[in-house]
């Protein structure tokens, strides 16, 4: 079963993946939708309704349906999508292809170590959690002083490079008391969760703006 669970996982974190960035680089072609998204108000619905989603799935999972919960993450993906069509505008295509191919490499690395390490992970996950906190802090105080935007990336290039190590341990763990498919979803969406803001942060540190 943790094998079925571990393929399981990583086959729709390609597929959520793969969603949001169909949806973004063809909304990014679709002034229309733009507009919508970023001129009428529409980016802090998407936002909003990208919290509830996550909240429901992670709060819902033990009790809900495999079928709801793969069409809540798919929605999701589609959603994040809609909102990361920003950055096909902001950065060059090349670069985000270059950058998509750094992060797929790293992602890779550390969900080996994670996977594969004798040593018990869960012990960091506190530790992630209280810098999870700190991003996320330094994120709303950089909104006032931009100064801070690369200090903010590398950090938390360095908190979700952790993050994909610990959850990838944390797979095992929740097949054990998870329904298969369930375990799977919950776990692609926080693998995927991991791969976007890895991604974005690089981006945000190496990439090159249009």
């Amino acid at each position: 079963m943790e094998n079925r669970v571990y393929s399981k996982t990583f086959l729709w974190m390609f597929i959520g993946l793969l969603v949001t960035f169909l949806t973004g680089l063809y909304t990014s072609n679709n002034i229309d939708a733009l507009s919508v998204i970023f001129t009428k108000g529409g980016y802090w619905v998407l936002v909003i309704l990208e919290i509830v989603l996550a909240i429901f799935l992670g709060v819902r999972i033990h009790k809900m349906n495999p079928t709801t919960a793969k069409v809540v993450f798919l929605l999701y993906a589609f959603i994040s999508g809609l909102t990361f069509s920003a950055l096909f505008i902001v950065y060059k295509v090349s670069s985000i292809i270059m950058i998509f191919g750094v992060t797929s490499a790293l992602f890779l690395i550390f969900a080996l170590i994670g996977r594969y390490t004798k040593l018990d992970l869960s012990k960091i996950g506190t530790f992630l959690l209280m810098m999870l906190f700190g991003v996320i802090i330094l994120s709303i105080i950089s909104v006032f002083v931009p100064g801070l935007n690369l200090m903010v990336a590398i950090i938390g290039l360095v908190v979700f490079l952790g993050y994909v190590a610990y959850d990838v341990q944390m797979i095992k763990r929740r097949s054990e008391f998870l329904d298969e498919d369930n375990a799977a979803i919950i776990s692609a969406f926080e693998l995927y969760l991991d791969f976007i803001n890895v991604f974005v942060d690089l981006l945000r540190i190496f990439g090159d703006s249009d």
